[in-house]
């Protein structure tokens, strides 16, 4: 213990620090090649918590600044997801909603709660955050996660 207090840093050399941001945001989908209430469009108030990760702290002691989670989050969601009606690229409605100019959001894979927490820990880990995992909420009892890899490189001291 007398290590701990002579270094605050010596205290920390087995584990790592987690830290979390939510963003909530709305969004219409379906799934296609499934059988059940949910092959229909329908809607949902979703929830998505990102936690990072990292064995040190920088040198404000943080593993990142809040801020720039929510800020990268959130832009990527309002841009991406929120408000927006989600489909697989060959949903048959997708020419329907063309016609009327109606917006929605192509994708490879069906917008499942699974694909939509790999798509957004794909994107904040590409924008070089330490994601740790992302857990989608689709309800608050529905709750899917995606986690990658652990960080490759600690945070600078």
């Amino acid at each position: 213990m007398q290590g701990c207090l002579a270094s605050v840093a010596s205290c920390y050399t087995r584990g790592m620090f987690y830290v979390s941001e939510v963003v909530r945001f709305c969004y219409g989908h379906r799934l296609l090649d499934y059988v059940g209430k949910c092959a229909r469009v329908h809607g949902h108030n979703g929830k998505v918590e990102i936690v990072l990760a990292a064995p040190t702290l920088d040198k404000t002691g943080f593993v990142v600044d809040f801020h720039d989670v929510e800020a990268a989050a959130l832009k990527f969601i309002d841009e991406t997801l929120d408000h927006r009606l989600l489909l697989r690229r060959d949903d048959p409605l997708i020419p329907a909603l063309e016609a009327a100019n109606e917006p929605f959001v192509a994708l490879d894979v069906n917008p499942s709660a699974e694909h939509l927490a790999k798509l957004i820990y794909d994107h904040l880990a590409g924008s070089g955050l330490p994601v740790f995992e992302v857990r989608f909420f689709e309800t608050e009892t529905s709750v899917a996660v995606y986690r990658g890899a652990p960080p490759a490189s600690p945070a600078s001291p």
